[in-house]
């Protein structure tokens, strides 16, 4: 089974840009579909974007499309979350998760953004 760890969080100012980075080991990262959740405080995890087995396609939350962005370097095992014109309401806990099939079943330990106004 995969494992993850990301890497990337940190204090930004809104409208600054941060990228997270998700690397994984122990087992064949090309055969998981990656996705990245985001938790604030006091509410439930929420999908923000995914991307599948080869990167070719993408699919993101309302909430960030336009202006998040996810790709991944199967030579590299990394899955990366670029994010742009970021808002205070983006501030939360951020994971990245792997999905052998269809469920998300294996998570990182999740990277701090904080966004300031």
């Amino acid at each position: 089974q995969v494992q993850l760890v990301e890497s990337g969080g940190g204090l930004v100012q809104a409208g600054g840009s941060l990228r997270l980075s998700c690397a994984a080991s122990g087992a064949t990262f090309s055969t998981y579909a990656m996705g990245w959740f985001r938790q604030a405080p006091g509410k439930e995890r929420e999908f923000v974007g995914g991307i599948n087995r080869s990167g070719h396609s993408t699919g993101y939350a309302d909430s960030v499309k336009g202006r998040f962005t996810i790709s991944r370097d199967n030579a590299k095992n990394t899955v990366y979350l670029q994010m742009d014109s970021l808002k205070p309401e983006d501030t939360a806990v951020y994971y990245c998760a792997a999905a052998r099939n269809t469920d998300y079943n294996v998570w990182g330990q999740g990277t701090q953004v904080t966004v300031s106004s």
